[in-house]
């Protein structure tokens, strides 16, 4: 396994009205932040937040290229990003006890944090497709082109992992500083990560090193 630190590169925030970072995700400008009773975009380019849809936002978010999808409690939401509308809902695998998410090519990957798992999900059903083990508590879930690559956070420690997608073998691991902890995950396509950091109320956009 490659093992590399994480060289952070930029933070964001905290922001008003968001003590807490849960999910994250990218939709190509804004970085879409789950602030608990919020859903936050904020632009990359400025810093600021540019919009905010009020829904209930707990745990991870994904984006599909046209929607967002966003944890809450037992329930997955689809929304519409510019009005906020849920349009449809799907069970959650971890029944309230999901942490990350992501989208990718017809299937959400959900991250449950005590659990250490990442389920492989149908985005229309809500079916069960895969179950991937972990060794760590799982915290955000990404692709990055064709990797799949989730977080951990226990204690003081956190890392970024790059794992096998059909066993769940970690390839790579990036570590994170010391309290720099990882809640949700996503990245640019580029080979940025953004973290969101729980509790801190910040975004880190991180780097290999």
């Amino acid at each position: 396994m490659k093992q590399t630190k994480a060289h952070i590169i930029q933070e964001y925030g905290p922001f008003h009205g968001a003590p807490i970072i849960h999910g994250v995700d990218y939709d190509g400008r804004h970085l879409w932040l789950a602030t608990g009773d919020a859903l936050q975009a904020l632009d990359l380019a400025d810093g600021e937040i540019a919009h905010t849809l009020k829904v209930a936002a707990d745990a991870g978010t994904a984006f599909d290229g046209t929607h967002l999808y966003q944890i809450a409690e037992k329930q997955i939401q689809k929304i519409d990003p510019k009005t906020g509308e849920i349009l449809a809902t799907l069970p959650a695998p971890g029944n309230g006890e999901d942490s990350g998410m992501a989208w990718a090519e017809g299937s959400l990957w959900i991250g449950q944090y005590r659990n250490k798992k990442i389920h492989q999900v149908d985005a229309d059903t809500g079916a069960i497709l895969r179950t991937l083990h972990s060794d760590r508590f799982v915290t955000g879930v990404t692709w990055l082109n064709d990797q799949l690559w989730h977080g951990t956070w226990e204690g003081e420690t956190s890392d970024l992992r790059h794992i096998d997608p059909d066993t769940g073998e970690v390839l790579e691991s990036i570590g994170m500083p010391e309290g720099a902890g990882v809640s949700g995950l996503t990245n640019d396509g580029n080979g940025v990560f953004y973290c969101g950091g729980g509790p801190s109320g910040k975004v880190r956009a991180v780097a290999r090193r």
